[in-house]
């Protein structure tokens, strides 16, 4: 089956549906979209890996990367292969000195193992056909992961704080290791400091 390379064009808080958030996945050689339905744990763990965020400890999916390393097992690709009622289904393609294993595994742990190695992320074509969208505005752009957001209106608020406030908030939701709301204070403080400048 022929397999479509995509990467991971934004990261938000999913509209259809609460405390969820969706990742959308472009067509690197196309204008198609793929948006998928994630959980706000696992978008957090891709929002620290697109970001090259380092959490105090690591989080679950720097676990795993840690322990396949020490175990000198590669992560070569991943790729969904299954789309079931709305649920996508994805494989880890795993190379070590010996062998080739394929492992099956969610799609958001999927795509948050495949930032942490750097490895290309498949679709079958079918699947893409079936679930993908036509980029509208015919842009190719890749979103910057900027476009991540804790909630519908992220920064809300941070823009009446000091920068003294921004930084104390900073680092309370660091300790609270709420990774994506530090995405968006952190690009306040940025925005406050670029302004300063000029």
């Amino acid at each position: 089956m022929q397999k479509i390379e995509l990467e991971i064009v934004a990261l938000s808080h999913s509209i259809t549906q609460s405390n969820s958030y969706a990742v959308i996945l472009g067509e690197v050689n196309g204008l198609r979209r793929l948006p998928i339905v994630i959980g706000g744990f696992e978008a957090q763990a891709i929002a620290v890996a697109l970001e090259n965020m380092n959490p105090s400890r690591p989080l679950t999916h720097d676990l795993m990367k840690n322990f396949m390393t020490a175990f000198d097992i590669q992560l070569q690709e991943v790729y969904i292969c299954d789309l079931q009622e709305g649920i996508f289904f994805s494989k880890l393609v795993c190379h070590t000195a010996n062998d080739t294993i394929e492992i099956d595994s969610r799609t958001s742990d999927a795509l948050a193992l495949a930032v942490r190695f750097g490895c290309p992320i498949y679709v079958y074509a079918h699947i893409l056909e079936q679930a993908g969208l036509e980029n509208e505005s015919g842009e190719k752009n890749k979103i910057t992961p900027t476009a991540i957001a804790s909630n519908p209106n992220p920064n809300k608020g941070l823009s009446n704080m000091s920068l003294t406030e921004l930084n104390a908030l900073l680092n309370e939701v660091l300790e609270q290791e709420d990774y994506i709301r530090a995405i968006d204070i952190r690009d306040e403080i940025a925005k406050r400091n670029e302004q300063k400048k000029s």
